[in-house]
C-alpha cells in the first residue's frame, strides 16, 4: 500500500509540474487544438470602436471550464457598428465548450494580436440585433456557411 501512495504522490507533483510548466509558457490553441492560458500585453483600457478587428480573420478566447482549468480556442470575430461580436454556429445537436463556459461564466479572456483584453460576454437576445451581426458576419466571412437546422448563438463582447 505504501508504494501505491508513492507512486500516486509521484504522478500528482508530475501533474503540478506540468500546470506550473504550461501556466508559464501559456499553452494557447494551435489552429482546431483548444489550449489553456493565453498570453499577451494585457490592454486594461475600454475599447470604444472595435473596427480594427475587420482585417483580423481569427482571435483566441479563453474561458473558464467547470473544472477549474482555462480552455482557449480559436475563433471568428466581427466588429458591428463599432461593437465586438462573436458568433458561434455549429449543427444542432453539437455543442461547442467554450459557449457553455461563456453561459456559466461570461468572463473571458482574447487574445487579437499580440494584445490581450479582459472583457465580459453578453449573449445577444434582441432579434434586430442578431440579424445585423449574421449578416456582417457573412461579408466578413462569405467562405463560412451556416449548416441545415443550426444552433447560432451571437455574443456582444463588453467594452
Amino acid at each position: 500500500m505504501k508504494r501505491v501512495w508513492k507512486a500516486l504522490g509521484a504522478i500528482l507533483v508530475c501533474l503540478l509540474l506540468l500546470l506550473i510548466a504550461l501556466r508559464i509558457t501559456g499553452f494557447g490553441p494551435h489552429d482546431r487544438i483548444p489550449g489553456l492560458w493565453l498570453k499577451g500585453n494585457v490592454v486594461p483600457a475600454p475599447v470604444t470602436d472595435w473596427s480594427f478587428t475587420d482585417n483580423i480573420p481569427v482571435v483566441q478566447i479563453q474561458t473558464q471550464t467547470w473544472y477549474l482549468l482555462p480552455h482557449a480556442v480559436n475563433i471568428n470575430c466581427l466588429d458591428y457598428n463599432g461593437q465586438l461580436y462573436l458568433v458561434s454556429v455549429y449543427p444542432a445537436g453539437t455543442t461547442h465548450s467554450w459557449n457553455e463556459n461563456v453561459m456559466r461564466d461570461p468572463h473571458v479572456r482574447l487574445k487579437i494580436g499580440d494584445n490581450i483584453y479582459d472583457r465580459t460576454v453578453s449573449l445577444v437576445t434582441d432579434q434586430a440585433e442578431q440579424e445585423g451581426v449574421l449578416q456582417a458576419r457573412h461579408k466578413k466571412y462569405p467562405q463560412l456557411k451556416i449548416p441545415a437546422n443550426p444552433t447560432i448563438h451571437v455574443f456582444h463582447v463588453a467594452g
